[in-house]
């Protein structure tokens, strides 16, 4: 995975020299890295921005502004202008998410709270298909990826989501949309160099096949350097990947039709720590693990009159991963029905019906081991929901509930209301209950896993070992919410969102049963189980503030707050000695400019604040990101890019239930060229 980095700077001032050489053509219009007609977002207005339509909310387009949810959306610009090279890094501009990156291919991202390497309460979606890995219900987040150039945006929703899409849309939903392929005609090329990107490259081609049909490929590669040790040392935590996709997209009158897919192979190094024994009850590890997959999804939508629609989507997704703590291959199917209607005058309907059949296998290694090698599991669901006009249109009421049912906990209800009223044409008020469900996993069902050693008097140790429970039930959650969004100026936008949570059954690691005796492996020891139980309970409450300011035609800055605490504790019948409290920062805030210095020459830096957490012992933060972008000629564009510039390093999160060596986050650089012809 070394590469000599000289030679990649000399390759890249080869590149730049003969793109400068070839002949311009006219500027009549900028063009992007979209390959499409430029979209300043220093030239829109903010009215414009709240006319963003959205769908993630109610599953049908809506304006941005009037949604009744707390939704911020990330646009192509946003992360072009970020400098983002990958989706969890695009994710950092959304308020009210917790991004932390543990080394260089593992991140803890969540929504008001719980986060964690194995957070499972935020559902992410990718063009529909559901990205979670059954093994823990929650994100691989170093296998969801795709072009970056191809994101048409990213919907972030704090706040529950169940009752549309399901169990695991606990405290969010992160739905990442790419762009149809009629936007993305033509030959695009990007390519990078930096200290820690220490390589990455992207090529795509679209083109139209007929009036109403067009079709892209691409293919990309990175490799990412080591994330540095507390002490300075090389990690050895590196990743390499490569990936390649399609998407086709037709389209008449009445029907459109999508299928796409994609298929990965990536590399990793980590350095990991086992329990031992024998003084000092531990040993570091170098290891190396690879993850490999593909999907392929089909949706065709119908419109069969102005007020009725029908949608059926399906997708296969196989993935597999094989490390030094074990070996994992799922293969997911799924299938979803959904219809929009008007039953009466006043009232928009949408029913949906839904089926997923996953199979898996599953291999233990070193400290981990799964009671049951391959299982499938079946997951039956469906929707109702009713969104009613009231007050002459200006309130809307919407109403509904999931009905699910899993091979684990049974039939799960997930209900809400949501309830917005348009105060006046520059300002809405929107509030919402909600319940939603996180379902068992794999490894809460069935899983054991040696996660650390007690030493005795006597020089000896015990192991401690985690057992799945098939007991376990769902974790619950009810959650109260209002917002305010205003526009006070047509260039200046506010938007306020406040939240009380309240959980039950959250998981614990309770002891279970008596010590006992173990000969295999050598010396013979103790081991002391425990297993998973819903004995925990919590209180979680804050706010999230947004604020854009158009200053200048040509300088826009957007700054956001949050606030979050949350109270844990746990029944008195528990054993478990930690909570789920601290593990998350209690404030958070953002300052972005983006400023146009002329029309070829971009200027855009953001300062970011994240505090303490607690129980890991991380220290709070404030970093600052700089980028200078530069159009030479309409179909190029040159950026240099500076992260995390004001420390050294400094580290944002470890790893939970698995010992791997804790990382920092080191300032870096990297340069990128964007060709479209």
């Amino acid at each position: 995975m070394k590469k000599v980095r000289s030679l990649r700077l000399e390759l890249l001032s080869l590149v730049v020299a003969s793109l400068l050489a070839l002949p311009a053509g006219t500027r009549a219009q900028q063009v992007l890295s979209s390959g499409t007609e430029a979209v300043d977002l220093t030239e829109l207005s903010i009215e414009s921005l709240m006319d963003l339509e959205v769908t993630s909310v109610s599953k049908k387009k809506e304006p941005w502004s009037g949604a009744a949810a707390a939704i911020f959306v990330i646009t192509q610009e946003d992360i072009r202008r970020v400098g983002a090279t990958s989706i969890p890094e695009a994710l950092r501009l959304a308020p009210g998410l917790q991004v932390a990156r543990i080394d260089t291919s593992r991140w803890a991202i969540s929504a008001r709270g719980s986060n964690g390497l194995f957070s499972n309460k935020l559902l992410v979606l990718i063009d529909g298909r559901s990205v979670y890995t059954p093994l823990f219900s929650g994100v691989w987040w170093d296998v969801q990826d795709t072009m970056i150039e191809d994101i048409e945006r990213i919907e972030v929703i704090r706040g529950p989501g169940a009752t549309l899409w399901g169990a695991n849309a606990v405290n969010g939903i992160i739905n990442v949309i790419t762009k149809n392929a009629k936007q993305t005609e033509g030959w695009l090329a990007s390519a990078g160099v930096g200290d820690f990107e220490r390589g990455f490259g992207a090529l795509r081609y679209g083109a139209s096949l007929s009036e109403k049909s067009s079709l892209r490929v691409y293919g990309k590669y990175f490799d990412r350097d080591s994330s540095p040790e507390v002490s300075g040392e090389d990690g050895n935590n590196g990743l390499e990947s490569y990936q390649g996709g399609f998407r086709f997209d037709r389209s008449d009158s009445s029907d459109s039709l999508t299928l796409q897919g994609d298929i990965y192979n990536m590399d990793e190094d980590y350095r990991i720590s086992y329990p031992e024994m024998t003084a000092p009850f531990s040993s570091i590890s170098d290891s190396t693990g690879s993850m490999g997959g593909g999907n392929v999804l089909g949706s065709w939508t119908h419109t069969i009159s102005e007020d009725s629609n029908t949608s059926l989507q399906f997708y296969y997704d196989r993935t597999n991963r094989d490390d030094s703590l074990h070996t994992e291959s799922f293969d997911t199917y799924d299938l979803e029905f959904n219809w929009s209607f008007v039953p009466i005058a006043g009232h928009e309907a949408l029913i949906g019906l839904g089926y997923r059949f996953i199979t898996d296998k599953l291999e233990g290694r070193q400290v981990a081991d799964f009671s049951d090698h391959e299982r499938s599991t079946d997951l039956y669901s469906g929707f109702i929901q009713d969104e009613i006009a009231l007050a002459g249109g200006a309130v809307s009421l919407t109403i509904g509930s999931k009905f699910e049912h899993n091979d684990y906990t049974g039939t799960e209800i997930q209900p809400s209301a949501r309830v917005s009223w348009l105060a006046s044409d520059n300002q809405t008020i929107w509030g919402a209950i909600s319940r939603a469900v996180g379902t068992p996993s794999r490894s809460n069902d069935d899983i054991s896993l040696d996660f650390g050693v007690a030493p005795n008097s006597d020089g000896s140790a015990s192991l401690l070992r985690l057992f799945g429970d098939r007991d376990f039930e769902s974790e619950e959650l009810l959650a109260y919410e209002v917002g305010y969004r205003i526009q006070p100026k047509e260039n200046i936008s506010l938007d306020l969102a406040l939240f009380y949570n309240d959980y039950d059954k959250l998981a614990t690691v309770e002891m279970a049963g008596t010590p006992f005796l173990e000969l295999d492996p050598s010396p013979a020891h103790g081991v002391v189980p425990f297993a998973f139980d819903n004995l925990g309970e919590a209180e979680s409450y804050g706010a999230e503030f947004v604020a854009t300011w158009q200053a200048l035609e040509s300088w826009q800055l957007q700054a956001w707050y949050t606030y979050f605490n949350l109270d844990a504790s746990v029944d008195q019948d528990s054993t478990a000695t930690l909570t789920l409290d601290g593990d998350d920062p209690r404030n958070q805030a953002s300052l972005r400019s983006l400023i146009q210095i002329s029309e070829t020459v971009e200027f855009d830096s953001r300062l970011r604040f994240v505090d303490s957490i607690q129980s890991y012992g991380i220290d709070s933060y404030t970093e600052l990101d700089l980028r200078l972008g530069w159009h030479p000629r309409p179909d190029l564009e040159v950026s240099i890019a500076g992260m995390n510039l004001l420390e050294d390093q400094h580290s944002e999160y470890v790893a939970n239930f698995i010992s791997l060596v804790p990382a920092e986050i080191e300032r870096s650089f990297y340069g990128k060229v964007t060709w479209t012809f």
